[in-house]
């Protein structure tokens, strides 16, 4: 529940139009929904701005449909991130507007169309193998409101693919950059650019990338100032991080009392 339907409700009860009982039913789900497997943050929205989003995997398929079921009410969007399509099937059948992102390994209801964002968060990528953790990054920012820009295959053995787009990453408000390997393509972007950079590392590379750690450690050493990292293939927690720098410091709630 936004804070504009705290509001709202609020006022709709100061005025009369609804009874204290009745304002008092609307909220008996805050903060969170017992589901007995599973307690539904329901108070994460005022809290934080952005809804509960529900990891996929390993869950029973009705356990993130009833999950899925529980959110719908509050009519925020909603997001599963590494969904299983067994997983989606169970969701779309109580959901008829749920979507699934293969490239994204994610699932969506989309019931917000509001943008949250002040600006453009771009999602970088140094390879195609990279894309999918990229994916999900540009997904989870667009879901919470953000205009997001993409620009794949953009790696350090190419270096003039990602010149070709500086102009862009100047005038975004934040930068995910995604990349295996040796990990080197965040120094480079955060050199470019006066902005916030986020660095995914991916488990993509040879043997002695030990499954992304070669990468987070040379992230995690940048020497460009404006650098920070995330978790191995944790495109969702970079998308996360830039929509909070990305989102709106002025309210844009409107009532009249």
């Amino acid at each position: 529940m936004h804070r504009n339907d705290i509001l709202t409700l609020l006022v709709e009860v100061q005025k009369g139009a609804l009874t204290p009982q009745q304002g008092a039913k609307r909220l008996e789900n805050l903060p969170f929904e017992d589901l007995g497997f599973a307690r539904v943050d329901h108070h994460r929205t005022l809290r934080q701005g952005f809804p509960e989003v529900i990891f996929g995997l390993k869950k029973k398929p009705q356990h993130v449909a009833a999950i899925v079921r529980s959110l719908l009410p509050q009519k925020t969007n909603i997001l599963i991130t590494r969904c299983p399509l067994n997983v989606f099937a169970a969701v779309r059948r109580i959901a008829k507007k749920a979507q699934y992102h293969k490239m994204a390994r994610a699932a969506t209801v989309v019931q917000d169309a509001t943008v949250y964002g002040d600006g453009v968060i771009h999602v970088v990528c140094a390879g195609t193998s990279d894309i999918p953790v990229a994916e999900e990054a540009a997904l989870t920012a667009r879901v919470m409101g953000n205009e997001v820009e993409t620009t794949f295959d953009a790696g350090v053995a190419g270096i003039h693919r990602l010149l070709s787009v500086r102009e862009a990453l100047a005038r975004a408000r934040a930068v995910i950059v995604v990349a295996g390997m040796e990990g080197a393509l965040p120094s480079v972007v955060g050199g470019m650019v006066s902005v916030p950079v986020i660095a995914v590392p991916t488990s993509v590379g040879y043997g002695s990338s030990f499954g992304g750690l070669t990468a987070l450690l040379a992230m995690l050493n940048s020497c460009a100032s404006n650098v920070t990292v995330v978790n191995i293939d944790n495109g969702f927690g970079a998308g996360f991080v830039a929509s909070l720098i990305n989102r709106r410091q002025t309210s844009d709630i409107r009532h009249q009392t």
